[in-house]
């Protein structure tokens, strides 16, 4: 165990992530969702192979002993790109991000209700701490005390952003029945593949024609995405997941110095309040895991 190194990793991993976030948020006004997850999903396949490659697993990637299971992931995280990429044109980066951190506390949920799991008093307060944070996070944009009327992009965006998490965490709880079978290889591999795939199926809807600079954007985050989940694949092979898991959070740091100094976006009290809730409720979550023992890691890196 090498518990420097994956924490290294698993910062270098959500830094990348959120710069590709950005670089989706750039584009979000002019590129569908759809598009977007194309470019996403597709340039993340050769980086993805070469590592494969490079580690000698490539014959593990390829090999699908349930290629039912790996549509059906393909389809659940595919849509939840796409439901988060659309957020990102309606709501600040800090936002979307706060929001998405309401994916493990649906994980939580969703694993008793589909796996049977047994949870306990403890984490089912975490995870109501945890939505009453959402709430404070979505209240402004659903409230209509100020103007006498609904702000309704910024709605439709909170909107979009939750039903995101939902969908990640539909997609953790399959990861999970996925890995009793799956090499994590094949895995990787196969959401990528399926949801390039899937991304086509939207381009009657309004693919639009790309400018250089657009189409370079696009390319650099399908290649920030590669890399990414590679590291933080890495990550989780060097330390467990509740060494490595708590340092999901520091992705905030990078979107609120990045919506400030990039998108000219400065957060108010009340988002910043209702985040830290959702912060410290997963930092709760991840802490009664650890000690029972649970270990998510897979599923999580994946």
């Amino acid at each position: 165990m090498q518990p420097f190194k994956a924490i290294l990793l698993k910062l270098f991993s959500v830094m990348v992530f959120i710069t590709m976030i950005s670089l989706i948020k750039a584009t979000a006004d002019t590129v569908p969702p759809g598009q977007a997850v194309f470019f996403r999903s597709a340039f993340a396949i050769p980086v993805i192979c070469g590592w494969l490659i490079l580690r000698k697993e490539l014959r593990h990637g390829l090999r699908a002993i349930s290629p039912l299971g790996h549509l059906w992931r393909g389809l659940i995280g595919t849509t939840a790109m796409g439901l988060m990429f659309a957020s990102l044109a309606y709501l600040p980066l800090p936002e979307v991000t706060a929001l998405s951190y309401a994916a493990p506390l649906l994980t939580v949920v969703f694993a008793a209700l589909l796996l049977g799991e047994q949870v306990r008093f403890f984490r089912m307060t975490a995870v109501g701490l945890g939505l009453i944070g959402v709430m404070v996070v979505i209240e402004p944009q659903l409230s209509m005390a100020s103007t006498g009327q609904m702000n309704k992009e910024a709605a439709l965006g909170a909107v979009l952003a939750i039903a995101g998490a939902g969908c990640i965490a539909l997609a953790a709880i399959h990861i999970r029945k996925l890995v009793q079978v799956e090499h994590p290889a094949a895995i990787a591999f196969y959401f990528s593949l399926t949801s390039t795939a899937a991304s086509l199926f939207t381009a009657p809807f309004g693919w639009v024609a790309l400018s250089q600079g657009t189409t370079f954007l696009l390319i650099l985050a399908g290649i920030l995405g590669g890399v990414g989940q590679i590291c933080l694949t890495l990550a989780y092979r060097h330390a467990p997941v509740s060494v490595v898991a708590p340092f999901d959070y520091a992705s905030m740091l990078f979107a609120l110095a990045i919506g400030y100094f990039i998108f000219a976006e400065v957060p108010s009290l009340q988002m910043l309040v209702g985040a830290a809730i959702i912060i410290a409720a997963g930092f709760l979550i991840i802490w009664r895991e650890a000690h029972l023992g649970l270990e998510r890691g897979k599923a999580r890196a994946l």
